[in-house]
């Protein structure tokens, strides 16, 4: 007999509950539109890019500019998508230092009886303490934003 799966020590997991319906959530993900409005590092920033091709194999490319003018984009390609539960998807920096190698983004949406969705994020293949310190500070707050556009 096999025991629970031991913890991706490469992994980082987060979790938020967003009053909106699993589909307009999943959607999210998937529309470049609103894409921009959330896929956000932080709140002066903006994303001048988003382009997704929303099939199994497709490929997605998001680019994020800061305050300041710099640049930090990557893309991957969609190894999942079950609508409205769940998508996996590759992702890789446009050589950013520290931000090297592949990795692979699992969100799951599961639906509440209130008609809230909780959202689980597990980022995999994050090679050190801080990558995965930078990584989590940048998926909470576009988690917040994400919250924020579905509410609006």
């Amino acid at each position: 007999m096999t025991g629970p799966t031991p913890p991706d020590p490469d992994a980082i997991r987060l979790e938020r509950t967003i009053r909106a319906r699993a589909e307009s959530v999943f959607d999210a993900w998937l529309s470049p539109e609103v894409l921009r409005r959330w896929w956000l590092a932080g709140a002066d920033w903006e994303t001048p890019v988003a382009e997704v091709d929303p099939r199994v194999g497709g490929r997605l490319r998001l680019v994020m500019r800061s305050p300041e003018g710099e640049e930090f984009g990557g893309s991957g390609e969609y190894l999942e998508i079950e609508r409205p539960t769940r998508l996996v998807f590759t992702w890789t920096w446009d050589g950013h230092e520290g931000h090297e190698g592949t990795q692979v983004i699992e969100v799951d949406f599961d639906q509440r009886a209130d008609g809230a969705t909780q959202v689980a994020v597990t980022n995999r293949g994050l090679p050190d303490e801080e990558s995965k310190r930078s990584h989590r500070e940048g998926w909470e707050s576009s988690l917040d934003h994400l919250a924020r556009a579905l509410t609006q």
